[in-house]
């Protein structure tokens, strides 16, 4: 596994992550003995980045993690993101970055984790009830502390992410990122390759979009995401035949040609595998072996331009809530 730095102040990673979020019901239900075993299978690959959020499966994935990781602890870097806030039915119900609220979610995430220590830390979303000053002051505090490493960010616009870094370094901004979610590559890569802060990209597949996964019958986020609705998918479903065809011709599949796409975009993009099987874990990982030319990739942009797409990648009220899109209106 060859490695890449979080930004130019960062930890030097393995050059995939692991996004544990699938792992803990947000696409239905998934097995967690086969979680455990991915996860174990990931580390033994080569990966040392695992992502997590406290609020996915409500702190269930944090403690699914801790248990994959005892004993291994010195073989990952854990990234985690806070401040979603979620009702006992599972619904959404805001954001918290007051600085207090930084703190115990923070001691909370290490008892679950069974660590001492956090290796990169971010709030999940902007507050828009709290100066972002204020937020990495207090992540700043459990970094002179010894709870937390390193500062990430999470879906922000440029100009949040430059008032962040004069508060403490920031290592890299954690931002969807694929084929067909191109917003960042007009004013958000561009600002933060100026600023030296690197890129976690998520959603590579657009959420299983670009690898014909089905939604589960229950319990599955994507049921109210604009792009799976019957009218887009269906136009989507033709863009993953493009992708599937282009990918056949290079004797791979469609995952690991969006994939490597991502990959070689530069890097200072550390693309997170968002495999819940041992499975997809390795079809993901074929797509390192894959090696684009300049004219792949503009075959590749050729036939699927950017704002190709049908839907937007979240409903319009998590759209409103991202402080990441005010760039892309800005620039439309």
């Amino acid at each position: 596994m060859n490695t890449r730095r979080l930004g130019v102040s960062g930890p030097v990673v393995s050059e995939v992550g692991l996004g544990c979020m699938g792992m803990s019901g947000m696409y239905g239900p998934a097995d967690e003995a086969e979680s455990i075993a991915t996860i174990h299978e990931a580390i033994d690959r080569g990966i040392n980045l695992l992502d997590t959020g406290d609020f996915y499966g409500m702190g269930h994935n944090e403690m699914l993690i801790g248990r994959a990781i005892a004993g291994k602890r010195d073989k990952v870097l854990l990234s985690v993101k806070f401040g979603a806030m979620r009702a006992p039915s599972g619904a959404f119900v805001g954001v918290d970055t007051r600085p207090a609220s930084v703190k115990n979610f923070a001691a909370y995430t290490l008892k679950r984790l069974g660590t001492d220590y956090i290796d990169v830390y971010r709030p999940s979303r902007l507050d828009v009830s709290v100066p972002i000053e204020e937020t990495i002051g207090a992540i700043a505090e459990l970094v002179k502390e010894g709870y937390v490493r390193h500062v990430g960010l999470s879906e922000l616009s440029a100009d949040t992410v430059r008032r962040a870094k004069v508060i403490h370094p920031i290592v890299d901004l954690q931002i969807e990122y694929s084929l067909v979610s191109r917003g960042i590559e007009q004013h958000t890569l561009p600002a933060l390759r100026e600023l030296g802060i690197g890129v976690t990209a998520y959603g590579l597949l657009s959420r299983g979009l670009l690898s014909r996964s089905k939604l589960a019958p229950t319990n599955d986020l994507r049921a109210h995401f604009p792009r799976f609705t019957a009218e887009n998918l269906q136009k989507n479903t033709r863009l993953v035949d493009t992708l599937e065809t282009i990918a056949r011709e290079r004797g791979m599949t469609g995952v690991q040609l969006a994939i490597a796409w991502v990959f070689h975009q530069g890097k200072d993009i550390v693309p997170l595998l968002g495999s819940r099987t041992r499975k997809q874990l390795g079809e993901a990982m074929g797509a390192l072996e894959v090696r684009l030319t300049a004219g792949d990739l503009k075959r590749i942009a050729d036939a699927i331009p950017a704002g190709s797409v049908a839907g937007t990648r979240y409903d319009a009220r998590q759209m409103a809530m991202l402080d990441s899109e005010r760039n892309a209106k800005a620039m439309s």
